[in-house]
Order: C-alpha cells, then structure tokens, then sequence
C-alpha cells in the first residue's frame, strides 16, 4: 500500500512563505500533486509535477508557488514552496500522486487515487 508522508504547512504572515513537503514510495507515484480545501469549500488542485520535474499550476498560485521533486532510488519526495501567502491560501492542503500525468491544466482530484491525510496552512493578514 502506497503511503503519503506529508510535512510542513502551518502559520504564516501575510506575504510570507511557507514550505509543504510530501513524500512517498516510489511505486505508482509518477505524478504527485497538491490540492487545497478552505472551509465550505470544495477541494481544488494547486498543482502537479510529473516525473521529468515538468509542474503545472492553478491560477490562484501562479508565480507564487513552486512545486519541485527529488527522486531517489526508493521514494520520491515533492516540495511544495510558497511565497507572497495571501489570507486566502488558508485551507488544509492535501498531496496525491498517481501513475499518470495528464497536462492539460490543473490538477483534477478525479486524476488521482493515493492521497494524504492533509496539513492545515493558516495564513494571517
């Protein structure tokens, strides 16, 4: 059973950064992505990478996010950094990964099937 290891996340000043780590065996975790869900709200994707290190982003976090990966011989481990935190990234952010990538725009949560527990990323103005 694949598991997701998730880290980081928590409070952070507005226009701050905050750094969100995930990581995982290597089996079937070709793409890994990031989702978040604020409260009453439906989940969303942030963004993916693939295993060539190509990402894809969500307009909300675009210029402000960057998602990175490092792949070693036994897990693969995707970073999360986020820059210029606005109120309205505070949500629990979730990581998933999956066999496949599809690049056709952000990630989808019908996409994946693995996911973590989640983190909960609380940005203040």
């Amino acid at each position: 059973q694949v598991e997701l290891v998730e880290s980081g996340g928590g409070s952070a000043q507005a226009g701050g950064p905050l750094r969100l780590s995930c990581q995982t065996s290597r089996y079937n975790t070709y793409c890994m992505a990031w989702f978040r869900q604020a409260p009453g709200q439906e989940r969303a994707g942030v963004a993916k990478i693939d295993g060539n290190g190509r990402a894809v982003y969500a307009d909300a976090v675009k210029g402000r996010f960057t998602l990175s990966r490092v792949d070693a011989f036994a897990s693969n481990t995707i970073h999360l950094e986020m820059n210029s935190l606005q109120p309205e990234d505070t949500a629990v952010y979730y990581c998933a990964a999956e066999l496949r990538c599809d690049f056709s725009g952000p990630p989808r949560m019908d996409d994946f099937g693995i996911w973590g527990q989640g983190t909960q990323v609380t940005v203040s103005s």
